[in-house]
């Protein structure tokens, strides 16, 4: 396991040391909050529904684990274009620790991610309904992170360029993000939307955010926690099968 973990802190050391990544990766969910978050609030107010910067928050901060997870897997065509993944592989090691150790690493950069956007969140204005809920907060936030880490990886193990791979994560992560709930509520959609919105992983991870956080649920945390497990596991041996495939 000594492999995984040399994988995972160097995939940490990286993200420290690219500060202007870490303060680029800011701007989208302050531009969410602030034109979205205070742009729409009066509508919905309006609408009997309360604030929305308390109901986006959730939002966002998923959104921000999600982009930083899932586009873990550019490190991993990084490294194939620079030779580091050929000496990787060619150590004594199984392939899957080496799969694992990236993930992992890709995973605890995006809940590095998520806490900050947390702290920008709070100094815009949002509040936490029940502080004890912040454990199950964080919960949602790495598991949110595992299974979109082990996508980014799984694609990212198909591809040999950039190109392809920011075309497939555009038509993925777009998607994925728009149809989770963390812009607008679940509740009153049309039918086919609701059937969409259910088969997004995202979804539940969204919901077991807003619950923690302030109180709102679609599903419950139980059916959230093993939604994102079931699909996190899924994808980990997916992943791990085409890492073991890839050819340098």
């Amino acid at each position: 396991m000594s492999t995984v973990y040399i994988l995972w802190l160097r995939e940490l050391r990286r993200y420290v040391r690219s500060r202007a990544q870490i303060v680029a990766s800011l701007g989208q969910p302050l531009l969410y909050l602030i034109a979205l978050g205070f742009g729409m609030g009066p509508i919905f107010q309006k609408a009997g529904q309360g604030s929305y910067l308390q109901f986006v928050a959730p939002g966002v901060i998923a959104m921000s684990v999600l982009f930083s997870s899932v586009f873990s897997g550019i490190g991993l065509l990084w490294d194939r274009q620079f030779g580091f993944l050929k000496e990787t592989l060619v150590a004594p090691v199984p392939r899957i620790q080496i799969m694992l150790g990236k993930t992992l690493g890709a995973a605890t950069v995006a809940v590095i991610q998520g806490l900050l956007v947390v702290v920008v969140c709070f100094l815009a204005g949002f509040r936490v309904a029940n502080p004890a809920m912040l454990p199950f907060a964080l919960l949602f936030m790495v598991l949110i992170a595992c299974v979109f880490s082990a996508l980014g990886t799984a694609i990212g193990s198909v591809l040999e360029n950039m190109q392809g791979f920011q075309l497939i994560m555009n038509f993925l992560v777009m998607p994925i993000f728009f149809l989770s709930g963390a812009l607008y509520p679940l509740s009153n959609l049309p039918s086919i939307m609701t059937a969409v919105t259910r088969l997004d992983p995202l979804t539940y991870g969204v919901d077991g955010l807003r619950t923690s956080l302030i109180g709102v649920s679609h599903f419950s945390l139980g059916l959230d926690a093993l939604v994102l497990v079931s699909v996190a596991a899924v994808l980990m041996f997916v992943g791990s099968h085409l890492f073991s495939k890839i050819q340098v």
